[in-house]
């Protein structure tokens, strides 16, 4: 029987071939479901023949399948592989995710540090305009503070600090302060009576602060 129909094959087109395989794996799969219903009539209520029918049911599927050439291991095979190619393309995104992110954060810090330095130079060039503001109204005499004049100079001084002090330029403070070399430049000593040694005694010229980062050090004289 087997000769024979080898010999039909043999003699039948290629597409009749598949016919043929194609409706012999239905009548296949058929006959599975056929034992599948009569076992559902037989023992309905039975959790355990339900487990035993579901396997015959597979391993029937799996030799239909197998006749036509598209059996379950071709299916898992090809699922595995686009699983792994899934995984791969995952693995990719999180990788350039991680690496913008790192970028984003380089970037961030860099655009800081470069507002940093800019913001810094500006700041140095108003420093010695605040410094002639009050060389200019230390000069004024008492009885002239009062003026027009004069009380718009000292409002438009207060104006400019105040501004800065907005962005966190702030002045350090020195008279009286025990020295430290992180905000004072000594350019002299002297002696004194209220200060103790080691305290800064005269104020040369005021020193800022920028974001807690020394702009321009105080020049001061230190009691010996």
């Amino acid at each position: 029987m087997a000769d024979m129909e080898k010999d039909l094959e043999k003699g039948m087109p290629e597409n009749e071939v598949s016919d043929a395989e194609n409706m012999e794996a239905e009548a296949v799969a058929a006959e599975a479901e056929g034992v599948m219903e009569e076992a559902d009539e037989v023992c309905e209520d039975c959790e355990a023949c339900e487990e035993s029918e579901e396997a015959d049911g597979a391993e029937a599927s799996q030799d239909a399948s197998e006749k036509t050439g598209k059996g379950p291991s071709k299916w898992l095979k090809k699922n595995n592989k686009d699983k792994e190619k899934i995984a791969e393309l995952e693995d990719r995104v999180m990788r350039q995710m991680a690496e913008f992110e790192n970028f984003r954060r380089r970037t961030d810090k860099e655009k800081q540090a470069m507002f940093e330095t800019g913001a810094k130079s500006v700041i140095e060039k108003i420093l010695p305009v605040i410094d002639n503001f009050e060389r200019g109204l230390s000069t004024v005499p008492e009885a002239e503070r009062e003026t027009g004049f004069a009380s718009g100079m000292n409002m438009i001084y207060k104006q400019l600090l105040t501004e800065l002090e907005n962005i966190g330029v702030k002045p350090i403070e020195a008279l009286g302060q025990e020295f430290d070399p992180n905000l004072h430049n000594a350019v002299m000593q002297v002696a004194s009576d209220e200060y103790e040694s080691g305290v800064v005694a005269q104020e040369l010229l005021k020193g800022y602060t920028y974001r807690d980062t020394v702009v321009r050090y105080s020049m001061v004289a230190v009691v010996e």
